[in-house]
């Protein structure tokens, strides 16, 4: 219930209230009093008129003639008063309701009469710019963090390459050194995938549109996918390609099908399967790609595209990756105006599908 219903509802009863008290005032000095006079004053006064019988009659139709419509007029104006009053907090909150962490910069609109909306909208503000503030601290930490680690990151790993390159090593140390390039690898990939994901929440990525074909990136993509898969056993299938053209960037959006290519494999079960398709969709480009993995539990879903959220912490352990990948996925997608979801059933499949604009 709104406070402008529950306000009038309380008005309406109060307004009820002083109709039962007005009528029953009325009949105390129209009928009671009269009668308590003509009682007290019967012995001396014989001839005294006695009280008219229809007074009671009167006292009723003088409260339903212009009590009612009074009280009714009363509660109108009284709610229409209310609305007025509490339209601000309505505005107010339309307003607030708008603000994400992608928009903390804009303002509340205030009406600086200083009453206490205006005071409530001025401390919501101080609010927003302290929360813009710590957002873009925490921005610009994850880029200079993220930009000071690749430096050192691309030393060790030409020293480590240089190592191997050496037909010094012994066996054991060989193997160190691959396992170190591995790590460093993966530690480099999430560098990367950091300071791009810090640049974007910056604004700072520019897109290179163009119009692209978007079937010949998805056959160029299941090329990729056939060899991502044959280390693993894993059935493709490119079930349909239709020819579309969208508006985008290449590099990104090759970096956005190549990424989920690389999941339904990675999260995929031996000798499983995974199936591609592009159809057209009236005004959208709709692009399918299902696994025959493990799925994902109903109540992890809506985090999977959360930062380094790599679900159940067994199966990510055994699994390489950083758990930047559907966050880069997301952000690629909704910077070309498109849609991503997930849907899973457990223990049977995942279906990601991305809607994107037609050019």
């Amino acid at each position: 219930m709104t406070i402008r219903t529950r306000l009038s509802l309380w008005y309406a009863s109060i307004m009820f209230i002083a109709l039962m008290v007005m009528g029953v005032l009325l009949y105390y000095q129209l009928v009671i009093e009269p009668r308590e006079e003509a009682h007290h004053h019967h012995h001396h006064e014989r001839d005294e008129e006695p009280v008219d019988p229809d007074v009671f009659e009167d006292v009723t139709s003088i409260v339903l003639s212009c009590g009612i419509p009074a009280a009714l007029l009363a509660v109108a104006g009284g709610w229409w008063l209310m609305k007025k009053s509490l339209a601000p907090i309505a505005s107010l909150t339309r307003a607030t309701e708008k603000i994400t962490a992608q928009n903390l910069g804009e303002r509340l609109a205030r009406t600086h009469n200083g009453d206490e909306l205006d005071r409530l909208t001025e401390v919501f503000n101080s609010m927003l710019a302290r929360l813009d503030d710590s957002f873009n601290r925490i921005r610009e930490f994850t880029l200079h963090a993220s930009h000071e680690l690749k430096t050192p990151l691309t030393v060790l790993r030409g020293e480590t390459e240089t190592a191997l390159r050496e037909n010094s090593l012994s066996a054991a140390e060989h193997d160190r050194a691959v396992s170190q390039l591995d790590e460093l690898n993966r530690l480099t990939r999430i560098v990367d995938g950091l300071t791009l994901l810090a640049k974007a929440d910056a604004g700072q990525v520019s897109l290179n549109l163009e119009t692209i074909r978007l079937d010949e990136l998805v056959r160029d993509n299941f090329a990729d996918l056939q060899i991502l898969a044959e280390p693993h056993g894993v059935e493709v299938m490119l079930a349909a390609c239709e020819e579309v053209s969208v508006r985008g960037d290449r590099h990104r959006l090759r970096q956005l099908l190549l990424n989920l290519a690389d999941n339904a494999v990675k999260y995929n079960q031996p000798q499983g399967s995974v199936t591609m398709s592009l159809r057209r969709s009236g005004n959208a480009a709709d692009f399918f790609i299902t696994n025959t993995g493990a799925g994902i539990p109903p109540e992890i879903l809506p985090r999977v595209f959360d930062r380094f959220y790599r679900g159940d912490a067994a199966h990510g352990n055994a699994v390489d990756g950083c758990g930047l990948g559907l966050s880069i996925a997301q952000w690629i997608v909704s910077a070309h105006g498109g849609k991503i979801q997930i849907a899973s059933e457990p223990l049977k499949q995942t279906i990601v599908t991305v809607q994107l604009p037609t050019a």
